[in-house]
């Protein structure tokens, strides 16, 4: 399994960056997936995850400005977000979890495939 991220930089406050995860011999419609953020001196934080039914979860500090998806042709987990804040800083990260849930979670103990991390930085 091999997970690739990519789509990070350096913004403004205010603005977007759509982050993408490549996905390769890591079959999606069978687990699920998520997006998670480490920032300096801090613990890995799950940011979003979803199932391949549709159904997400996100953390309270990202609900209503980042969006998780996933195209099926393409094997490829996406994460928009939108009005990014400072404290959006850090190191994200793609994660495939070894089995499947009904309900996503964003708790890392279920996420057993990672990739290396894309670095995101806004700056006010």
């Amino acid at each position: 399994v091999q997970l690739v991220e990519s789509g990070g930089g350096s913004v403004q406050a205010g603005g977007s960056l759509r982050l993408s995860c490549g996905a390769s011999g890591y079959t999606y419609s069978a687990y699920y997936m998520g997006w998670f953020r480490q920032a300096p001196g801090k613990g890995r934080e799950g940011v979003a995850s979803m199932n391949s039914d549709g159904r997400t979860s996100y953390i309270d500090s990202v609900k209503g400005r980042f969006t998780i998806s996933h195209d099926n042709a393409k094997n490829t987990l996406y994460l928009q977000m939108n009005s990014l804040k400072p404290e959006d800083t850090a190191m994200y990260y793609c994660a495939g979890s070894a089995f499947w849930r009904f309900a996503p979670t964003t708790n890392p103990g279920d996420f057993v495939y990672w990739g290396k991390g894309t670095q995101v930085t806004v700056s006010s």
